[in-house]
C-alpha cells in the first residue's frame, strides 16, 4: 500500500475539537478515516449543553489571529460568529481594590506597550513586569491573564508565556468570535463535514487499547486519558484548576458585560450579550471562571463569583433563574513554567505510528489553537507515516 493513496486507513481516538480536526485533515487527502469518541455525543470540552440554556463548558471564544480561524472559513465551517459587540465594550468593568472601574491601572498599559519578544522564558512573570512597571501593575496584568490561563496563580508562569497572552487578550479591537448556539453549533458543522468526507463516526465507543492494525492512530483525547491509554507516565504537563460559575438572569439595564477581577485571578462575561439564542427571551446568561489553588474548593470559587455578581449584577439573587458550578481540574490547557515553552510538552509524534493531539501537547497557539495545531501536525504526520501500524 502506498502512503497518501485513497486506500491509507487511520484511526482517531477522541471526538473532540482536536479529533474532528485530525479526521477532516486526513480525510481530505484521501484516507480512509474511522473516528472513535468515548461519549455518545461529539465535542469532547467543546460541547455544549442542551436546554434553555446553552453552555459552554467554561467561558469559551474563537480568535481571529489563530490559524485555525483561518482553516474553518475556508472550508465554511466558521459562519455564524458573533463579534464582540462594540456597546459592550463601554461595559468591561475591572475589578480593583474590592470596587468596579472602568479604567486600568497606568502600570498595565506602560507593559502591555512591551512586545512578546521582550518577555524571558526563563522568568517568572510577576518578577518580570514587577521589574518593568512596579508590583502593582505586575499584579493586576497577571490577574487580567487568567482569562486565558486558567490558573491560580499566573505570575508564577513564564514571563514569555503569559505576556503573550496578555496582548491577545487585551487587544483592541477585540479579536475574540463566538459561534453563534454556543461551540456545539460548530462541532456539529465540523462533524457533518467529516462525515461528508467519508469518515466512520463511532460514538459511545471508549478505547480501552490501540487498534493494532488499520494503519497509523491519533490520539486526540486528554492528556490524562492519552497516558493511561498509551501506558506512557512522561505524559505529563501542568495546567490549570478553575471553578466554573453559570447562572441565568431575568435581564436588567445597565448589567456589565465582562468583570475582571485584578484583585484576584477571576472572570465573569454575560455572553448572551453577543449571542441572545443562548437564554430565553427576557433572560441572560453569565458565564464565570474563578480559578482555585489545588488545596482550595469549590464552595472558595464560587464565592469568589458572588462576590464579583454583587459588585456588577444588581440584584443578580433576585433574578436568578437557573444556575450550576463545577471545577476544570487538569483540563484547562497547557500552562508553561519558567524556562520551559511548549516545545518542551509532550511531542506528537509518539512512535510506531501513534501521534498525539490536544492542548497540553507540543504545539504552539493559544488554548483551542494548541488542539488545533497539534491536530493538523499529528494528521499530516500520520498521512506520511510508514510504520507498523501503516499495513492493515
Amino acid at each position: 500500500m502506498e502512503k497518501g493513496t485513497d486506500m491509507q486507513r487511520i484511526t482517531v481516538i477522541g471526538g473532540g475539537f482536536a479529533g474532528l480536526t485530525a479526521a477532516i485533515t486526513a480525510a481530505e487527502s484521501g484516507a480512509r478515516v474511522t473516528l472513535c469518541e468515548a461519549h455518545d455525543t461529539l465535542g469532547g470540552r467543546a460541547r455544549t449543553a442542551q436546554g434553555r440554556y446553552l453552555t459552554n463548558e467554561g467561558p469559551h471564544a474563537l480568535y481571529r489571529s489563530g490559524a485555525h480561524w483561518t482553516w474553518l472559513k475556508q472550508r465554511g465551517l466558521l459562519k455564524p460568529v458573533a463579534p464582540v459587540p462594540l456597546p459592550a465594550i463601554h461595559r468591561i468593568r475591572l475589578h480593583v481594590g474590592g470596587t468596579l472601574r472602568r479604567t486600568p491601572p497606568l502600570a498595565l498599559v506602560r507593559l502591555l506597550r512591551r512586545t512578546a519578544e521582550q518577555a524571558p522564558v526563563e522568568r517568572d512573570f510577576l518578577g518580570w513586569a514587577t521589574d518593568e512597571v512596579g508590583s502593582e501593575g505586575a499584579r493586576a496584568a497577571a490577574h487580567y491573564a487568567a482569562v486565558a490561563l486558567y490558573h491560580h496563580d499566573p505570575g508564577s508562569l513564564s514571563a514569555a508565556f503569559v505576556h503573550a497572552r496578555l496582548r491577545r487578550a487585551t487587544s483592541m479591537p477585540p479579536g475574540a468570535h463566538f459561534p453563534r448556539g454556543g461551540w456545539g453549533a460548530l462541532i456539529e458543522r465540523m462533524a457533518a463535514r467529516a462525515w461528508n468526507l467519508g469518515v466512520r463516526i463511532e460514538t459511545s465507543a471508549r478505547a480501552h487499547d490501540l487498534p493494532t492494525t488499520h494503519g497509523p492512530v491519533v490520539v486526540a483525547t486528554s492528556l490524562d486519558a492519552a497516558r493511561r491509554l498509551l501506558g506512557d507516565d512522561s505524559l505529563r504537563w501542568e495546567s490549570g484548576r478553575t471553578t466554573l460559575v453559570d447562572v441565568a438572569l431575568r435581564a436588567r439595564r445597565g448589567d456589565a458585560w465582562v468583570i475582571s477581577d485584578l484583585d484576584a485571578p477571576g472572570w465573569i462575561e454575560r455572553f448572551s450579550a453577543q449571542d441572545g439564542t443562548l437564554a430565553p427571551a427576557g433572560e441572560q446568561l453569565v458565564q464565570c471562571q474563578l480559578p482555585i489553588a489545588p488545596d482550595r474548593s469549590r464552595a472558595d470559587g464560587v464565592a469568589h463569583a458572588e462576590r464579583l455578581l454583587d459588585a456588577g449584577f444588581t440584584g443578580w439573587r433576585e433574578r436568578l433563574t437557573w444556575r450550576q458550578s463545577s471545577v476544570a481540574a487538569g483540563r484547562t490547557g497547557a500552562v508553561d513554567l519558567p524556562g520551559l515553552t511548549w516545545r518542551d510538552r509532550p511531542a506528537i509524534r509518539r512512535g510506531d505510528g501513534v501521534f498525539l493531539a490536544g492542548d497540553q501537547v507540543a504545539a504552539p497557539g493559544m488554548l483551542a489553537e494548541v488542539s488545533f495545531n497539534s491536530a493538523i501536525e499529528a494528521a499530516t504526520l500520520a498521512l506520511a507515516s510508514t510504520g507498523p501500524r501503516f499495513h492493515s
